[in-house]
């Protein structure tokens, strides 16, 4: 068999939404990475394999940004008929085509070799090419939401359910015990222009009257998601998942052939247009940090000084029982509401016991309670950016993880809002010079553009808003040395649109830039002669977030709005530069 040998600085092993945020932030902060995944598509369960769409943070103005939303935004704008091939593609180019990032697909890690307390080197098999891979790395980040680098490494993990009287949680149940949430094998349905009969397979469960289908959604006059569908909690969501799949297929067929052929259930032109074979996983092993997010955190706003990240989906832990729990309402889960957004700490993201291992998504530090609130993929994506920006100021300063949260946080946290993470309680630093210049405009009053706040919150705005033409200059007492100017639009952080859609309508919408985005602006200079010059134009911008690398000396610098994807009025959160 073929061996091939890889050096790194950062390895990322697991390649869902949290794992490809991480690398590709690492990449373009510099640093040589590699991400490993054991699939043939990116995304994890925001892939075409298993397709649950991106949920995060709750209530208004509290859409995750960053990278996720640069994906998001490329989605909008190329696949207009949403259609997960065109998804997949859009992932994948992501990564594939990142500068200083190599891609491994269909490589499942297997093997690792340690160094006292370090990770050395991980080996990947790659199915389809029959070869391991050997891969060295300073860093790594396990991100693939099983936590295999965990048993391989010896890094403390928990799985299961902890007791309430360990933390104090209200939601946590009476005594602990190994069960977690569900999974889930995903059906997508499509409305046709005519009647679609559907005929089940012999071994697929029989739910002929409604009354097996208690407080389930199945009427598809609402078009309903099929998460529900959801069993395994009261076994081992890794080693048993083989046996879990096959239940699930049996359960979802036969609630598909309920739908058809039991009763009225407005689904006669309906038909079973997917059905997925790889599950959705909601929960396994958690690695343990330096500090564990609890729901004591969560409902108090974690209010945390080494904040990198941000939750605010419910508190939404499923019952282990899923599918088979008929007295719970809904899919048998529990929704104590987050009522504002909390902070996650950096603590909770790199281990307690293994000195050079990070990890993002569901499988970072957290109770079982607080991490049925952190397990979305809105705040997985986020807390993966921050542990691939986390890996750049580490390997820059030549310090572990654990050295990065002693001695370089407010690096971390700058280097995040920069990349346009929010952090709740946190505000942007700006080149001193964007301060101590003299800002004009042609509307209203500019000085928003310069507060270091990139969206509206506590009831300001925080943005000026341009009509056609209008314009914002910076004007300084002397020639000054512009090396970048940054930009951040509105792309409607409360846009209800998705990623992807969960079921295909006759009238499914057509996805399109946000009508609040600037589509074409322009970037002038004044020269040391007084002279203006056009350094940038923009004439189809479909991005919140825009940085313009310049290499400009300028008595001036002018952005001027020419045109938005519908709206008459473009607001403009920030216009710097450094």
């Amino acid at each position: 068999m073929k061996t091939t040998e890889h050096h790194v600085e950062f390895c990322v092993v697991g390649g869902g939404l949290a794992g490809m945020c991480a690398a590709i932030a690492a990449a373009r902060h510099g640093l040589k990475t590699l991400l490993m995944h054991d699939r043939p598509v990116l995304g994890g369960n925001a892939s075409s394999e298993i397709r649950v769409w991106i949920c995060g943070a709750h209530g208004h103005n509290n859409r995750e940004t960053g990278i996720l939303e640069e994906i998001q935004l490329e989605n909008l704008y190329r696949n207009t008929t949403p259609n997960y091939s065109i998804w997949d593609t859009i992932l994948y180019e992501k990564v594939r085509f990142q500068e200083n990032l190599t891609l491994l697909l269909n490589c499942s890690c297997n093997d690792l070799v340690m160094d006292g307390d370090r990770i050395r080197s991980v080996t990947g098999w790659q199915l389809t090419t029959q070869t391991r891979h050997v891969v060295s790395a300073r860093l790594f980040a396990d991100c693939s939401g099983d936590s295999v680098l965990a048993p391989l490494s010896g890094a403390e993990y928990r799985h299961g359910r902890e007791p309430r009287t360990e933390f104090g949680e209200a939601a946590a149940p009476e005594t602990g015990d190994a069960k977690t949430m569900g999974m889930t094998c995903m059906m997508q349905l499509r409305e046709m222009d005519t009647p679609q009969p559907f005929t089940p397979p012999a071994w697929a469960h029989q739910y002929p009257s409604d009354d097996l289908l208690p407080n389930r959604p199945h009427d598809m006059a609402h078009a309903p998601g099929f998460v529900w569908i959801e069993l395994g909690g009261n076994q081992h969501t890794i080693h048993d998942t083989e046996e879990i799949r096959d239940e699930l297929l049996k359960t979802a067929l036969g609630v598909w052939d309920h739908i058809k052929n039991h009763g009225e259930h407005h689904a006669d032109n309906w038909a079973l247009d997917w059905l997925g074979f790889l599950p959705g996983k909601r929960e396994s092993r958690r690695y343990v940090g330096d500090y564990i997010l609890t729901e004591t955190d969560i409902r108090s706003g974690g209010k945390f000084d080494d904040v990198v990240a941000y939750g605010g989906w419910s508190i939404d832990d499923h019952h282990p029982d899923g599918f088979d729990n008929k007295t719970a309402p809904w899919y048998g889960s529990i929704h104590p509401p987050v009522t504002s957004v909390y902070g996650i700490p950096y603590r909770s993201l790199y281990s307690k016991n293994i000195d050079n291992l990070f990890f993002a998504g569901r499988n970072i530090s957290a109770s079982h309670i607080g991490m049925s609130s952190t397990r979305v993929m809105g705040t997985c994506a986020t807390l993966g950016q921050a542990v691939g920006s986390a890996a750049a100021v580490a390997t820059r300063h030549g310090l572990s993880p654990r050295g990065v949260y002693e001695q370089k946080m407010t690096e971390v946290q700058d280097c995040l809002m920069a990349d346009d993470c929010w952090l709740p309680g946190k505000q942007r630093t700006l080149d001193p010079r964007c301060r101590q210049a003299t800002l004009l405009a042609s509307c209203g009053d500019p000085d928003v553009l310069r507060n270091g706040q990139d969206r509206p919150m506590d009831g300001q705005p925080n943005s000026c808003s341009a009509a056609k033409n209008d314009w914002v200059e910076y004007r300084f007492d002397r020639p000054e040395a512009i090396a970048e100017v940054r930009l951040v639009f509105d792309s409607d952080l409360n846009r209800k649109t998705l990623n992807m859609i969960a079921n295909h309508r006759r009238t499914s919408p057509v996805f399109s830039p946000p009508a609040t985005l600037v589509k074409a602006f322009r970037i002038e200079i004044q020269d040391a002669t007084g002279a203006w010059q056009t350094v940038y134009r923009a004439a189809n911008n479909y991005q919140r977030l825009v940085k313009i690398p310049l290499s400009a000396t300028a008595l001036a610098v002018k952005c001027t709005i020419e045109q938005t994807h519908g709206n008459d009025q473009a607001k403009v959160f920030s216009f710097d530069f450094c």
